[in-house]
């Protein structure tokens, strides 16, 4: 009974941030910080910054 509820808990709790992940993503993003962090990671992978970078800088991706 307790793993049900349990369970039942983690699958509502998934539901409910999936359907307000943009306005948890804003929120998180929103503070200078945690944006930075976020985006110096994300420079860290090598496939994002083959995708981003050259529309940043007006050149085709290719």
């Amino acid at each position: 009974m307790k793993s049900l509820v349990w369970i039942a808990s983690a699958v509502l709790g998934a539901t409910v941030i999936f359907q307000k992940r943009y306005k948890i993503l804003n929120t998180i993003l929103a503070i200078n910080v945690l944006r930075k962090l976020f985006v110096r990671l994300s420079m860290n992978i090598p496939s994002m910054r083959t995708k981003i970078l050259p529309s940043i800088f007006g050149r085709s991706a290719s």
